[in-house]
């Protein structure tokens, strides 16, 4: 599956998107060519090379005449793409995208998407880098993007409105909208603006933010318009192949987005270990276990593990800080793979009971009788467990 990773070095827009797929290998005269599907004019094309940092980037300049500066409201982007003669997936993708913005300046300025003034959207080169993104990744044959978390930037920086943080509101309406994944701001990283809103709406429009593993390729860079000396102002773009199914459930897919919480104790009773565990699972914990260790002066100790979502990271932690002994919670991101699993209930022998069936690239994989219903089963009719669920096990393969 051809695959492309979207890495948001220095921030992300339209134009740094559009110059990284360029660098990666569109050519300039095939996007030309789909963007001339729009009636639209007033613009040009011209692609540079540059350097951002210690990286050669290519600078996608989009020259605008008098025509293409005219600001456009959402009523005029948006037909200009509908009336288009643009292919039915990069229409409806492109329309999806400017939806996305014009929510988040609605809800920023309070007013109505077909209220807001043309300032508040664009000119031409807000159809170009919508559009020519979309088309972009359609020319190279992409089937699935993936992409890192966004760059937080910091300080303030000017707009037509004022001074805005550097985080500006509608992007930051985009982010909460989607979901999406922010990189904390530290002193080596962006400075001012790195994320324009239009580049937020695209990158949660046409990219997922699982952490896929795929096979590179070629690598690309496109560059943002200004050159600071302290970091590379650019966005990356990996391009390769994933296996055909990989990331889907079922297919030993590589899930991301998972925290493993981790505390050593040495001084609690056993029982409080059971407790915390109820706890952790009711707080949303994948999974909890215990483990034996051994600390310093030979002191026997448990280390309390526990797989939870990043969501429900700071929950878990103070469960963990709130019903232990522990002073400190470590926690750190991992990744697992996983196969699909589905649960269907079984009529045995015995009586009906549920099964766990595990596929891999949808071949079973595994069946595991549920250990309640086995248990039940056991006490009902003087059977040990061992040998209902060897039954249940036996008979279910049977009828699968």
């Amino acid at each position: 599956m051809k695959s492309a990773y979207i890495d948001m070095i220095g921030g992300a827009s339209g134009d740094m998107l559009l110059g990284a797929l360029i660098d990666v290998g569109l050519p300039v005269d095939d996007l030309r060519a789909e963007l001339s599907l729009m009636d639209v004019r007033g613009y040009t094309l011209r692609p540079e090379i540059v350097s951002r940092g210690a990286l050669n980037c290519t600078l996608l300049h989009v020259d605008l005449d008098d025509e293409g500066q005219r600001r456009r409201g959402w009523d005029e982007l948006s037909g200009t793409v509908e009336s288009s003669r643009l292919p039915d997936d990069v229409r409806s993708k492109a329309i999806e995208v400017l939806d996305r913005l014009t929510d988040a300046e609605s809800v920023v300025h309070g007013v109505d998407r077909h209220h807001l003034t043309p300032h508040e959207l664009g000119t031409v080169d807000t159809l170009v880098d919508i559009v020519g993104v979309i088309a972009g990744f359609r020319l190279l044959g992409m089937e699935r993007i993936s992409a890192g978390p966004f760059p937080a930037g910091t300080g303030f920086v000017m707009s037509d409105h004022g001074r805005i943080p550097g985080i500006a509101p509608a992007t930051a309406q985009v982010y909460a909208a989607a979901n999406a994944p922010v990189r904390p701001a530290n002193q080596w990283g962006p400075k001012g603006e790195t994320v324009t809103p239009s580049g937020a709406s695209l990158v949660t429009s046409i990219a997922s933010f699982d952490q896929v593993a795929i096979q590179v390729n070629r690598i690309g860079y496109g560059a943002g318009s200004r050159d600071p000396e302290d970091y590379p102002n650019a966005l990356g773009l990996w391009v390769g192949e994933t296996s055909e199914g990989f990331g889907q459930p079922g297919s030993g897919s590589l899930a991301g987005g998972l925290s493993l919480l981790e505390t050593n104790i040495d001084d609690m009773g056993g029982e409080g270990f059971g407790y915390v565990q109820e706890r952790l699972l009711e707080a949303g914990a994948l999974d909890v276990w215990m483990t034996p260790i051994q600390m310093k002066k030979n002191r026997p100790a448990i280390l309390l593990s526990a797989l939870v979502k990043d969501g429900d990271a700071d929950d878990a932690a103070n469960v963990i800080l709130r019903e232990t002994s522990t002073l400190g919670v470590r926690r750190r991101a991992v990744e697992r793979y996983t196969a699909d699993r589905e649960i269907i209930e079984v009529g045995t022998s015995l009586g009906m009971a549920r099964v766990k069936i595990k596929r891999v690239d949808g071949d079973i994989a595994g069946i595991a009788p549920e250990y309640e219903d086995c248990r039940k089963l056991a006490i009902e009719h003087g059977l040990t467990l061992a040998e209902v669920m060897r039954r249940v096990g036996d008979e279910t393969r049977t009828r699968i």
